[in-house]
């Protein structure tokens, strides 16, 4: 799946690069024939919507699966020990080694 959704965001950049060098031409377009710019034609703006859409389905296809939402879907799996085991909190650098180097020696 990942190779596909690279391959989709690849042809949605150049989708949407495309689009954005046929508006150059378009506005070049005009300027010659002194014309006013009033908006893009219907074909660049579906271009650009078309690879927007294309390269977002490529994003989501190379981003694999998705976890779900809820955190009991994760912790359904695992015991109550291991449920509140929280390495982040764990501190090392408390006043404990302060207080005891008195009572301890080195």
């Amino acid at each position: 799946m990942g190779f596909i959704g690279k391959i989709l965001v690849l042809v949605g950049l150049v989708i949407i690069i495309h689009a954005g060098y046929s508006s150059e031409q378009y506005r070049t377009y005009l300027k010659l024939i002194e014309e006013e710019f009033t908006s893009l034609p219907k074909d660049i703006v579906l271009q650009c919507i078309f690879g927007l859409v294309l390269g977002s389905v490529g994003a989501v296809q190379m981003a694999g699966d998705f976890k779900e939402i809820k955190a009991s879907a994760e912790l359904a799996n695992k015991s109550w020990e291991t449920a509140s085991n929280r390495p982040s909190f764990y501190s090392f650098h408390h006043r404990g080694k302060v207080m005891l180097k008195n009572v301890m020696p080195e």
